[in-house]
């Protein structure tokens, strides 16, 4: 069961994503950029948490959980070494998430060739 909760976690959030592009002025950066502020939101009221629970992996890999990380982890940190453990946790906790992003962006455009 959940991989039809992930897969409707999933789909919902393309939906949205989509429908917003269609009928609004705002661009893909700006869909991503409210939706890594929308997983923020939710972890802060720990509903994410909950989401990943009953959708998995279906939840941990969209842009949304992104955001869920940032805000643990700022807050982790917070708690541990205050308003400087924000900024120290949060890039130690997202720095592998952020290599690997570029790491595989470079050998990506190795491999294929941009059309004009």
């Amino acid at each position: 069961m959940t991989y039809v909760y992930a897969f409707v976690f999933v789909g919902l959030l393309c939906l949205i994503a989509q429908v917003i592009i269609d009928n609004t002025c705002l661009t893909f950066g700006h869909v991503t950029s409210m939706f890594v502020v929308l997983g923020a939101i939710l972890g802060f009221f720990d509903v994410y948490d909950k989401i990943i629970e009953l959708a998995g992996a279906g939840a941990s890999l969209p842009i949304t959980s992104f955001g869920n990380l940032l805000y643990h982890a700022g807050l982790d940190g917070y708690l541990q070494n205050g308003i400087l453990g924000i900024f120290q946790n949060m890039l130690s906790t997202t720095s592998a998430g952020i290599t690997a992003t570029v790491v595989f962006a470079f050998i990506m455009t190795l491999i294929f060739k941009p059309k004009d």
